[in-house]
């Protein structure tokens, strides 16, 4: 892929999530226009009987903290936010920079735009649409969610040599990967847990690939740094670290420990890896 190529597909992202974005807006004052989803759905998501994420940061937070609904909107409404200007600034620092890896960290930060689909949950509850459209948005976001953390692994295996001419294959590969773990996974519509997701099954399953792939891509990384004898490898696989911590709490969030925190982590990893990566590549 060109310069020019990939500098156009990030101006069609710029696109994609300042529209999600726009939308998202719509979708908020649709919520919270009245009492009544304020009220009934505020009660049914503070419900003791409720299942609470089993993200071990939410795990832990859980027992001092109570699951609130206001909470979990803050951290989809900071994903989004974040998904717009990330690919923004993206763009803006490394238009006139070749840099490979930026490529897959682009579509990562896009990729968290989709959050926004957990909001099909108390869209429900107003407007009583089909359950169909509830499963194929969960399924959507299910993809999302896993191309990006794919996307992740594709630029640590091109930072450790990966041939860049092979992109268009590699973002294939990484598509159909994510569509065969997607449409093979059961889930139930008429349960969620607090933090506005639907209860999938394979959870364990999925957990070990996030964990897999994450032990990956800072191996790859640190890989690099050895290859190409250049430590700030290693500081990029820190900030993706960072990045994915955040990114995980943000996910999972449903009490008010979470969302600042995860936000300040995602956004710091996000800024830290690319920041170094600028560096690397700003002189070749």
């Amino acid at each position: 892929m060109t310069l020019s190529e990939r500098n156009v597909f990030f101006k069609a992202g710029i696109v994609f999530c300042a529209i999600l974005a726009l939308l998202m807006l719509a979708v908020l004052f649709t919520l919270h226009q009245g009492t009544d989803y304020n009220l009934s759905f505020g009660k049914a998501l503070e419900d003791d009987e409720l299942r609470r994420p089993a993200n071990i940061f939410q795990s832990i937070t859980g027992y001092f903290f109570d699951n609130n609904f206001y909470a979990v909107h803050a951290s989809i409404i900071l994903l989004v936010l974040f998904s717009l200007i990330a690919i923004i600034l993206i763009h803006y620092f490394f238009e006139r920079t070749s840099a490979p890896e930026i490529l897959y960290i682009a579509i990562f930060a896009i990729s968290l735009s989709f959050e926004i689909l957990r909001f099909v949950l108390p869209l429900h509850l107003i407007h009583y649409f089909p359950s169909f459209y509830m499963r194929v948005a969960s399924r959507i976001l299910l993809f999302a969610r896993f191309f990006g953390i794919f996307s992740l692994f594709a630029a640590s295996i091109c930072a450790a040599g990966l041939d860049v001419q092979k992109v268009r294959h590699v973002i294939f590969a990484i598509i159909i990967t994510s569509l065969i773990i997607t449409l093979g996974v059961p889930i139930d519509v008429l349960n969620w847990d607090t933090s506005l997701n639907m209860i999938n099954g394979f959870s364990s399953m999925f957990r070990l690939i996030e964990i897999s792939a994450f032990i990956s891509i800072m191996i790859s990384f640190f890989i690099a740094a050895k290859i190409r004898d250049s430590k700030e490898y290693t500081y990029v696989a820190i900030g993706i670290m960072l990045a994915l911590f955040g990114r995980n709490i943000l996910l999972s969030a449903d009490n008010w420990s979470a969302p600042f925190l995860g936000i300040i982590l995602l956004s710091f990893g996000t800024w830290f890896l690319c920041s170094k990566l600028h560096k690397i590549h700003l002189w070749l």
